[in-house]
């Protein structure tokens, strides 16, 4: 635990925090009985790292607009960018999980570094405040940030939602026609585009490759946190109309939750 402190630059008052944040699932899996693993850390951290790393882009990039803001959050604030700060601390050497799951990789899965991550921000707050938290963002993050300022992502807002999503599942974004008006000299498509039968955006435009670029812009506008879209992932999501656009899903409303 010494290691592993003096690397993240933080030193607990409550050790117990830490080693829950290093618990996987896995362990009362295969022990068949309750056992305190970091999945509610996980949902901490994940607001809280939301919270620090927006407020480090709107500090760092005083100059920029909200779209650009939101393009390059999503993918500071993502399973693929959270991954890469565990891989440089190597905190799958410090995880605690089944043997099982160790056997088949799980100290170098993408999702599983990105969850302790997100737990470990989350123990942080809880032993040390919001200051503490911000000051571990601070030296993990600043790198990646400093990266983004200075290497503007292209205006592709199709191709960054894919790769936003793809960080979270397999499973790419779908676009949909929903409608289609106008004579054959001056058409108008409506399109939305879906994730998991979730709709995280709507567009419209003279073509339907417009329309679709639309309804990503406006799904990266809107998008869900972190720990959201991994419950759209596993099927387990229940939305509140402020979370993904107008609540709903594709054919049926989302339940509320």
């Amino acid at each position: 635990m010494e290691e592993l402190q003096a690397v993240l630059g933080y030193h607990f008052t409550d050790p117990k925090l830490l080693i829950r944040a290093l618990t996987h699932g896995s362990v009362g899996y295969e022990a068949q009985r309750r056992h305190e693993d970091n999945q509610r850390l996980e949902f901490l951290g994940d607001a809280v790292l939301q919270l620090v790393l927006t407020e480090m882009l709107y500090t760092r990039l005083d100059s920029a607009d909200e779209g650009t803001l939101t393009k390059i959050r999503s993918q500071l604030v993502s399973t693929k960018a959270f991954s890469q700060v565990a891989q440089r601390i190597n905190l799958g050497h410090h995880l605690i999980m089944g043997r099982g799951e160790v056997a088949n990789g799980g100290r170098q899965r993408d999702n599983t570094l990105a969850d302790a991550i997100e737990a470990i921000a989350g123990a942080i707050h809880l032993d040390g405040g919001i200051e503490a938290t911000r000051a571990f963002a601070q030296r993990h993050f600043a790198g990646d940030l400093e990266l983004l300022s200075h290497n503007p992502m292209e205006e592709n807002p199709k191709g960054q939602l894919q790769e936003m999503l793809q960080a979270i599942s397999t499973r790419s974004p779908s676009y949909q026609v929903t409608q289609e008006s106008g004579p054959d000299h001056a058409k108008h498509f409506e399109t939305r585009v879906t994730w998991h039968d979730v709709i995280l955006g709507r567009g419209e435009g003279r073509s339907k490759k417009e329309a679709e670029v639309s309804a990503a812009t406006e799904a990266l506008k809107n998008m869900p946190a972190l720990g959201e879209l991994q419950a759209i992932a596993k099927g387990n999501y229940r939305a509140t109309e402020k979370t993904i656009i107008g609540c709903e899903q594709a054919g049926k409303k989302v339940g509320q939750g």
